[in-house]
């Protein structure tokens, strides 16, 4: 359990905001496994563009699981304060401020991790934004600009001193982009250096690999962004590891079957049919990535197969119906895996792991 403000939050697993991906249907999910906080989208400070459909979607907390934390991105001080101020009459109960981006199209307008360049002007939006909410305000940001000038230390206390209630960090710098593999080492003077909880986010795709990042870093929680998709119910595991030490075995075909189906009538009733079909589509793909690598034994070329022929459908109804029949010749075998990824038959529910992994 960690503390963010008022908000006590059993898991210890954060579910990092990605734009295009961490919509409310599948936060909502991520909640379902275990993720003890999970971040909207990116919302551009700009209201003005808040009337777009893409806004609207990104602004819907409409049935969301309290807190509610809702990341803003942009380069003014003002704007990101008033973006602030209306998400929080919108119902956010958390904001979450983008110095973490390292998309160009963000980084072009000085917003994201363009920012971690100007501490003055960094100091300048926490402040107005800390100031104009009454809710906690957090940060994502990343280790630095680049390689050479990895300031995120600098960058943390600033946030610790302008009144930011957690610190979320990503083990790359704005030019790695999400090349190489992340470093803890910056993550970990960061929290030795602050006060306010750190949660470190890069790379952990596994239950073993979030204990040795917390144990290394020292972190209070760890952010899962990319390993999530496809596979939402990492954040259970993740959690259940951390907890009790216990490694349990990932859903069975069955399992996996009715997750996918629930997934996909959420995104058809969020977006409505014509565009919940096309958004969907992504979804299943790293889904079947994940089930031909870890449920469905020799399932590779079959799943590429069936993911050319399910990005042709054009009704909720026929993808449901696809997928139905798509699991339907595995159920009556319910391979598992182990950690290694060979596939096993025998493996129990759940598996003894107390060891402590080395950093």
């Amino acid at each position: 359990m960690f503390q963010i403000g008022p908000y006590a939050l059993a898991s210890r697993v954060v579910l990092a905001p990605m734009a295009g991906v961490t919509d409310l249907p599948f936060r909502q999910l991520c909640r379902r496994f275990g993720a003890g906080l999970v971040v909207s989208e990116m919302v551009t400070s700009d209201t003005r563009l808040w009337h777009t459909r893409k806004s609207q979607h990104r602004l819907n907390h409409i049935g969301e699981a309290e807190p509610r934390s809702v990341q803003i991105a942009g380069g003014d001080a003002q704007t990101m304060a008033t973006a602030a101020e209306l998400s929080v009459e919108r119902g956010a109960q958390i904001v979450d401020i983008n110095m973490g981006c390292p998309a160009k199209k963000v980084c072009k307008k000085a917003a994201g991790s363009a920012l971690l360049k100007d501490q003055a002007l960094v100091t300048e939006i926490l402040q107005a934004v800390v100031n104009a909410v009454d809710v906690p305000v957090t940060l994502k940001i990343r280790t630095g600009w680049s390689p050479e000038q990895r300031n995120g230390l600098d960058i943390a206390r600033i946030a610790e001193d302008n009144g930011i209630a957690a610190l979320a960090v990503h083990g790359r710098t704005r030019a790695c982009r999400f090349n190489g593999t992340a470093e803890y080492d910056t993550i970990a003077q960061i929290k030795s250096a602050v006060d306010i909880p750190v949660i470190a986010n890069g790379d952990i795709d596994s239950p073993q690999k979030a204990l040795q990042v917390m144990q290394y870093t020292n972190a209070d929680a760890v952010m899962i962004g990319r390993a999530a998709q496809g596979r939402p119910w990492l954040c259970r595991e993740i959690d259940h590891y951390l907890t009790t030490g216990e490694i349990i075995a990932p859903p069975d075909n069955h399992e996996i079957k009715g997750i996918l189906l629930q997934h996909l009538n959420a995104l058809h009733a969020f977006y409505g049919e014509f565009m919940g079909v096309k958004i969907a589509r992504k979804h299943v793909g790293w889904y079947l990535q994940t089930t031909s690598q870890q449920a469905l034994a020799n399932a590779k070329k079959h799943s590429t197969e069936f993911r050319s022929h399910f990005n042709q459908l054009e009704s909720a109804a026929s993808q449901l119906e696809a997928i139905e029949n798509y699991f339907q010749p595995t159920l009556n075998q319910q391979p598992t895996i182990n950690q290694q990824g060979s596939i096993r038959k025998d493996l129990p529910a759940t598996i003894k792991n107390k060891e402590v992994i080395a950093a």
